[in-house]
């Protein structure tokens, strides 16, 4: 693959297109087909600002009283 193919996008700028499956850097509609349909790429696979509920070990008959 040479130098002029190769594209980089930051992870706070990509987009995934739910119409066509293609990831671009623009909010608003999809560069190659136009939809809206628009999914941040930031929100599914950046796990720096991503919260996640701290996992707590409790017995199981705790969890099921």
């Amino acid at each position: 693959m040479t130098r002029d193919l190769l594209q980089h996008i930051p992870l706070a700028a990509a987009y995934l297109c739910q119409d066509c499956n293609s990831v671009g850097n623009c909010a608003m509609q999809c560069p190659a087909c136009a939809s809206g349909v628009l999914l941040s790429l930031a929100t599914v696979l950046d796990r720096e600002t991503v919260a996640r509920p701290k996992a707590e070990w409790r017995p199981f008959s705790v969890m099921a009283a």
